[in-house]
């Protein structure tokens, strides 16, 4: 796998001072995408274990909240058995801290079902994230006065409460959904 950037404080990409690990390679393809460069699965430099433990220590500031997940497409399955590992570490390392994650793929109709995006490891990286912004990103939705995604088919998931409860639940930090 190849990453495109790190951003050690990142406070875009959910709530809270946040590490971001932007990932290489997507399939696709939104018109508009802020990020097209990263659609090339060799964009960026390599992920390695210097890099793991680069996002490791990073996260283990005390004012960093957590790490965030972004391309790319961190669901594409090349990603997802790289990053499945990273997710293992940093729940065993820093339990407390959160885990967002942000694919177009959606997450009832392909992350959780039959699609190109499952793979062997799709079911455990789930089980370590607690937030996702699924959907991919629609040009003719964008609206910036959105908090933590581009365009208003995007669903900010609580991925615990959506287990749980067996159906979709959102994210209750969307009660103040639109910036001012």
């Amino acid at each position: 796998m190849n990453y495109a950037t790190i951003k050690p404080l990142d406070i875009a990409n959910g709530e809270g001072i946040r590490v971001s690990l932007f990932v290489s390679g997507c399939t696709h393809h939104c018109p508009e995408c802020f990020n097209s460069e990263a659609w090339d699965f060799g964009y960026g430099k390599p992920y390695t274990e210097e890099t793991e433990e680069k996002i490791l220590k990073l996260l283990g500031r005390k004012e960093v909240v957590g790490l965030s997940l972004l391309g790319g497409e961190p669901f594409e399955p090349v990603n997802q058995r790289v990053l499945v590992g990273l997710l293992e570490k940093v729940r065993s390392r820093y339990p407390e801290k959160t885990v967002w994650c942000y694919s177009g793929y959606l997450y009832d109709k392909e992350l959780k079902s039959e699609s190109r995006a499952r793979c062997e490891v799709t079911d455990r990286m789930l089980s370590m994230i607690d937030i996702l912004v699924d959907g991919e990103f629609v040009a003719a939705k964008k609206n910036l006065r959105l908090k933590f995604r581009g365009s208003e088919n995007q669903r900010i998931i609580d991925v615990r409460k959506t287990e749980q409860a067996g159906k979709i639940v959102l994210w209750e930090g969307l009660s103040d959904e639109v910036l001012h």
